[in-house]
């Protein structure tokens, strides 16, 4: 009987495996296959690094949404047309703005979001840096013996 149950056991795992390795390909957002490899490995990469502007936290390859799949297919497009990326970049940001870009680009508008990390561990820094020299002060102002915080103090029976 317990052969029986493992046996069960096992062939419902097998199944399970099988039918995850059969619909491995419908777990695929996009499966745009252009002509040429190199020409394949820029759309993947500019798909992977712009904005899908109705999800804004995934990118467009990510994105299973219609407005990702024109807009990968715009990609596409532009790719096939001889565009080179930085183009393909400037037509999607002249028509979405800078938000697309997942990497904003370093400008005035911008500046704020590349210079903020730097800004924060500085002030982090200083931040530690008081701390560590407000408690060095108080060790240094502390007289008390350690001993005698510890152990409470006798009392006189007569008082």
């Amino acid at each position: 009987m317990r052969t029986r149950g493992k046996s069960l056991t096992m062939h419902l795992a097998a199944t399970a495996m099988l039918a995850t390795l059969l619909t491995v390909q419908a777990w695929a957002v996009d499966t745009t296959e252009l002509p040429d490899p190199r020409l394949q490995a820029r759309y993947l990469a500019l798909t992977h690094e712009l904005r899908c502007m109705q999800c804004q936290n995934e990118t467009l390859a990510d994105s299973p949404v219609d407005l990702a799949a024109d807009l990968r297919r715009e990609v596409r497009d532009l790719l096939l047309q001889g565009k080179s990326d930085d183009e393909v970049r400037a037509w999607m940001v002249s028509r979405y703005g800078d938000f697309i870009l997942f990497r904003p680009r370093f400008s005035a508008r911008t500046a704020w979001l590349w210079l903020a990390p730097g800004v924060a561990l500085l002030i982090g820094l200083g931040v530690c840096w008081r701390i560590v020299r407000a408690r060095g002060a108080l060790v240094d102002a502390d007289t008390d013996p350690v001993g005698e915080d510890a152990q409470p103090q006798a009392k006189d029976a007569h008082g």
